[in-house]
């Protein structure tokens, strides 16, 4: 479907990208993949004792849920989809200081999880986001929401990527610090993207409040 997309350049160009019907339909893909990836890393991430797992699937269940936002707000005005794009941006954050405190948690309990677990379910999750990057491409310039909406499918797959050397590491040393290192690592991209797309919005509020 990207294949037909191509990259819009403007104010206007970016309206009618935002109601483009190829777009909305990228958006239910993408709402679909991220909520059964959720199921599936969730369960993944319990019984194998992965933070990084369990990190991912949280990640995958804000996706969800920010593909929503996005389909309820594709029409509306620049002001609108701009505080959509806010609140994105708090569910990334809220998602890094999420982590982290999975992260101090297992720095206590010092228990390796099963690497073997975590390296299909994340090579598994790497394709599911690898899949929706493609399609989502061609939108990776709109407004404030678009990139919000990128940026989380990028994260994801930076993500996927370091969950499976994470699965190689627990694998290799038989200790907790891979799979630690990794979900310090997923925390900081969250942190980094939500801060990135609060900025991007509030500089659309700012413009359509003029």
């Amino acid at each position: 479907m990207s294949a037909h997309c191509q990259h819009h350049h403007g104010a206007h160009a970016h309206a009618s990208a935002t109601v483009d019907p190829r777009y909305r339909r990228i958006l239910w893909i993408a709402l679909i993949v991220n909520a059964a990836m959720f199921a599936l890393e969730l369960g993944a991430g319990l019984r194998s004792g992965s933070a990084a797992l369990l990190g991912d699937a949280i990640d995958f269940l804000g996706d969800a849920a920010n593909y929503g936002l996005s389909l309820w707000v594709l029409s509306m005005a620049l002001a609108w989809r701009a505080r959509a794009a806010l609140l994105k941006g708090a569910s990334m954050l809220g998602f890094g200081v999420f982590v982290i405190g999975r992260v101090l948690w297992g720095l206590w309990q010092a228990i390796p999880p099963e690497p073997f677990t975590m390296g299909s379910v994340g090579l598994l999750a790497l394709a599911a986001n690898l899949g929706v990057a493609v399609l989502l491409y061609a939108w990776r310039e709109g407004d404030a929401n678009m990139r919000g909406v990128w940026l989380c499918t990028r994260n994801d797959a930076l993500g996927n990527l370091a969950v499976l050397g994470a699965a190689l590491g627990v694998l290799g040393t038989g200790t907790a610090w891979p799979d630690l290192v990794v979900a310090a690592i997923m925390a900081g991209l969250a942190i980094s993207g939500g801060a990135s797309v609060i900025r991007d919005a509030r500089k659309e509020l700012a413009s359509s409040a003029a």
